[in-house]
């Protein structure tokens, strides 16, 4: 599964020591890259839960439906796509 995303910042996102959570809570930095409030998740990547392997996905940047799917030329060969490096925490659990 990938997916194109429009990035238009031009350098880093800082994130200050100050913005941390002072109450001990977890922070989520987005991984899938439709986050509204980049660096930190807004929860968009549950438009991403009906991903398929091998397939290449593009986005709405406001609606954040897909606007086109096509075959990934690049994906991994099937046995990594069945292995993932992280599996990603159950909904619940996100924030």
């Amino acid at each position: 599964m990938a997916r194109l995303v429009r990035h238009e910042k031009t350098g880093p996102y800082r994130i200050d020591p100050a913005d941390f959570p002072k109450d001990g809570k977890a922070m989520w930095i987005c991984g899938c890259g439709l986050s509204s409030t980049m660096p930190y998740c807004d929860k968009s990547h549950n438009f991403c839960r009906t991903e398929q392997p091998g397939r290449l996905y593009r986005y709405d940047p406001v609606s954040k439906q897909v606007i086109e799917e096509r075959e990934d030329p690049h994906a991994a060969p099937a046995a990594a796509a069945e292995h993932p490096e992280a599996p990603l925490p159950p909904p619940d659990a996100m924030h």
